[in-house]
């Protein structure tokens, strides 16, 4: 789902001695430290990246604090307690409803990966979490109703929307790392229950790879379609790590098949992904035009827009020789587009390269500077892009280029973990 999501679909250094545990002990031991404050506060780089990655230039300090001021403004700007009921929401003018999952899940996910810099971090997680809760998916009550009206009521059928779920539940998991599960919230079975959820209603039994959202089963003309922005492999890999359940090792394999292989036969030249892949029971293929949300469904649009940062994500943190050969891939080709300058990263491109649009936005740019910090020859690109974010005010509007800058830098920073 993004920002104009059609009818039909909806982060004092904690004992490294934590790194070492099996996942229940683990638990325990946040649990235990949770009164003293998070196990992994903002800050702290507890978590080392892949051996070569790269972090913009500059005191370290320097650069967590940038990410601090941005965080502050994206927070004042769609964080917000509109809904009473001791409710936080997310926030999102410029979407199809001012509530919608993917605002919701980006909310827990920031919150938890913050904490330590905002000493209200968990107040304001468990108050999205309520909303969250209190507003369930139609057909499956353990996944996320997609979007909500001004009177915070689900609407449009109340059913999910995939990318919200997903950043519901590794929210979930990154808080119970942080505070432990014995609080208000049993963080651990929440996450455990929707991932369950998630592979029940939102993975297509056959390719293993995401459904559009809970509504899309079997008897639906959508059911082999899938969105390139879902394709979250970090998160598959958390949820395997939570769950042990061994299907999500088939369905990160599958999706990271699927990304080297589209890649590889629709954009040898550039690496971009189509907003949405069809046919993905026989010989998946970018959409031939309008599938769901607009005539550009099968280029790089305003959801592939996300697609460096969520790879890339997962290449800094895994190491991964996939996910690292697509990140490097999308890297190259668009450090030579723009010729090393940011303000050539226009809101469109067709799988080859060629723009079919003018215009600026931060959810288009702001996710190379992911892609860039996993290339050894492109400090001066990362710098130029990091730059470019730092000087970019959050507009109070644009909750979705906001919402992606942020977490942009804060995985460029150093400062993302997969728990």
């Amino acid at each position: 789902m993004h920002r104009l999501k059609s009818v039909l679909a909806a982060i004092a250094l904690a004992p490294t001695v934590l790194a070492l545990l099996p996942a229940a002990s683990t638990t325990a031991a946040t649990a235990a430290t949770a009164a003293a404050g998070p196990a992994v506060p903002f800050g702290s780089h507890t978590f080392p990246y892949t051996a070569g990655t790269l972090r913009p230039s500059g005191a370290q300090s320097a650069v967590d604090q940038q990410v601090i001021d941005k965080y502050n403004a994206w927070k004042a700007a769609f964080l917000k307690q509109n809904c009473g009921n001791g409710w936080y929401e997310v926030r999102s003018p410029d979407a199809d409803h001012p509530y919608v999952a993917e605002g919701q899940g980006y909310g827990l996910v920031i919150t938890a990966l913050m904490a330590g810099a905002d000493p209200g971090a968990r107040t304001a997680f468990d108050g999205l979490l309520t909303f969250v809760l209190a507003h369930p998916s139609v057909n499956n009550p353990d996944l996320l109703a997609a979007e909500q009206d001004a009177s915070c009521r689900s609407v449009n059928g109340s059913d999910s929307a995939t990318d919200g779920d997903l950043d519901v539940a590794y929210g979930l998991l990154l808080a119970d790392r942080q505070w432990g599960s014995t609080g208000t919230y049993d963080y651990k079975k929440l996450a455990v229950k929707r991932i369950n959820a998630i592979k029940a209603s939102e993975i297509n039994p056959s390719t293993h790879l995401t459904l559009l959202g809970d509504w899309s089963g079997s008897g639906d003309p959508l059911h082999y379609v899938t969105r390139s922005s879902d394709w979250m492999v970090d998160h598959f890999r958390a949820f395997r790590s939570a769950t042990g359940d061994a299907a999500w090792d088939t369905v990160r394999s599958a999706h990271q098949n699927l990304i080297t292989s589209q890649q590889s036969t629709y954009a040898a030249s550039t690496g971009l992904l189509a907003d949405f892949v069809v046919n993905t029971n026989s010989t998946p293929k970018p959409a031939p035009g309008e599938v769901l949300e607009s005539p550009h469904d099968g280029d790089y649009g305003w959801n592939a827009c996300r697609d460096p940062w969520r790879i890339g994500a997962d290449a800094v943190t895994s190491g991964d020789a996939a996910s690292l050969a697509s990140a490097r891939r999308l890297n190259s080709w668009i450090r030579s587009k723009t010729g090393g300058n940011p303000d050539r990263v226009v809101t469109g491109y067709r799988l080859n390269g060629s723009a079919f649009d003018s215009g600026t936005d931060m959810a288009f740019t702001a996710p190379f500077v992911v892609t860039a910090t996993t290339d050894p020859g492109s400090q001066a690109w990362l710098d130029a892009l990091w730059n470019k974010l730092v000087a970019t005010p959050i507009d109070p509007s644009l909750y979705y280029g906001g919402s992606v800058q942020l977490q942009s830098m804060i995985v460029a920073s150093g400062n993302y973990w997969r728990p």
